[in-house]
């Protein structure tokens, strides 16, 4: 009898904290490395939310809360929810996490049973599917092409769904292509899901303020009003506010899928950390000023990188609307040797070589269900992206 679980043989750890951490290796052995695996914004945390959370602990705000969440911060919630995306709720239909990867693992957990099928759009966020397994549910993958922008078709929505079907993954604009649905390309995948009725939706909004060129967000309880009862709408604070480190997501929805994600998270980890919700309610209710020049700034290191890439043989690399990672293509790059003598067969390859031959790390394709291709996190500083991209073009002319 095996000591550990059978679910757990289900899953794998996460390739992007993979990279980071051969890379982490390879810096303390003294090599130059240029990490750009991480999505984590270089900013630091706006003063306002910090002193609001100094502000907190001198107060003695550090008890318990409800599970998931004190109500100033639900109400905060719905106040943006109202503000920003013409969504009405309720404090009892929020429901806070420690971070927004746990709002989607309690809502999986609570829902799924074995059989259920989750619909997720390829290149997808690593975590979709194994959170997934780990609920006893079955991914199931669609593949969104480059030809298409990374963006799947109402046609491939609708192919996908079966009666086993019960979520389906939304995430716009996307980890790891930066690509943004536009209103009526999600409204042709709401009007699928409108003749589904036994299909939830789950839209991950996390990167909902990193959007670039005039592009305009949208979710879809906001397209079709008439998904509003079976879709758990996900944010939190993490990307736009440069607050990753504090752990604080959120999710509106139905009462009764709320109650259930609450029972699941107070018999395993309880409320977030206090100091982090009093924090994260002034960075909803406080000023928003910074967002706007620290997209300037993204949008800057989006235009830098894709014009890099784009001019090396072999690479295609299109311009995403959102997020701050590009998704290029190395299907020219494949069968290529290093001058080293090794075979680039696959995504894998390239960035291992990558990595060992220039100190450059990107996640490889295959870890986001789509492959030839690679990801680049553009949220560093002007001068390690000018050097990163600097290297991988030398790397890929020596290719042979």
């Amino acid at each position: 009898m095996s000591f550990l679980s059978d679910t757990l043989s289900r899953v794998k750890p996460s390739p992007t904290i993979a990279v980071t951490t051969m890379a982490n290796e390879l810096k303390a052995a003294g090599r130059d490395v240029i990490g750009l695996g991480a999505g984590e914004p270089d900013f630091d945390t706006p003063q306002n939310i910090k002193d609001a959370a100094v502000a907190a602990i001198a107060a003695g705000k550090t008890k318990y809360t409800a599970p998931d969440g004190i109500i100033e911060l639900k109400q905060a919630i719905c106040a943006k929810f109202a503000r920003e995306n013409g969504l009405t709720y309720e404090p009892k239909q929020i429901s806070v996490g420690t971070g927004g990867k746990q709002n989607l693992y309690n809502a999986l957990t609570a829902t799924l049973n074995p059989g259920d099928e989750v619909i997720i759009p390829a290149p997808y966020w690593v975590s979709y599917p194994d959170m997934v397994l780990l609920a006893g549910g079955e991914p199931v993958a669609v593949e969104a092409t480059l030809e298409n922008n990374f963006k799947i078709t109402a046609e491939q929505l609708e192919a996908a769904i079966t009666p086993k079907t019960k979520w389906f993954i939304f995430n716009s604009p996307s980890n790891p292509t930066g690509a943004g649905y536009s209103h009526d390309e999600l409204k042709a995948l709401t009007d699928v899901l409108m003749k589904h009725p036994h299909v939830w939706i789950m839209s991950d909004d996390m990167y909902e303020h990193l959007a670039y060129d005039g592009f305009e967000f949208c979710t879809p309880a906001q397209v079709e009003p008439g998904l509003y009862d079976r879709t758990l709408t996900c944010n939190g604070v993490s990307k736009a506010y440069a607050m990753t480190g504090w752990r604080i997501g959120y999710a509106a929805g139905p009462e009764k899928l709320i109650a259930a994600m609450r029972k699941v998270q107070s018999q395993s980890t309880s409320n977030p950390c206090t100091i982090s919700q009093w924090a994260a309610v002034e960075a909803l209710n406080g000023t928003q000023d910074f967002l706007a020049p620290n997209n300037e700034t993204f949008k800057r290191r989006r235009d830098l990188v894709v014009e890099a890439l784009s001019a090396i043989d072999g690479i295609t690399c299109p311009v995403p609307e959102g997020a701050f990672y590009v998704y290029p293509s190395i299907k020219g790059l494949i069968g290529k040797t290093t001058d080293k003598g090794v075979k680039i067969e696959n995504d894998e390859d390239f960035a291992k070589a990558l990595l060992e031959d220039t100190g450059v790390a990107v996640v490889f394709g295959a870890a986001f269900g789509l492959s030839p291709n690679f990801r680049v996190s553009y949220a560093t500083s002007d001068e390690n992206l000018k050097e990163a991209c600097a290297r991988i073009t030398k790397f890929c002319a020596g290719l042979k």
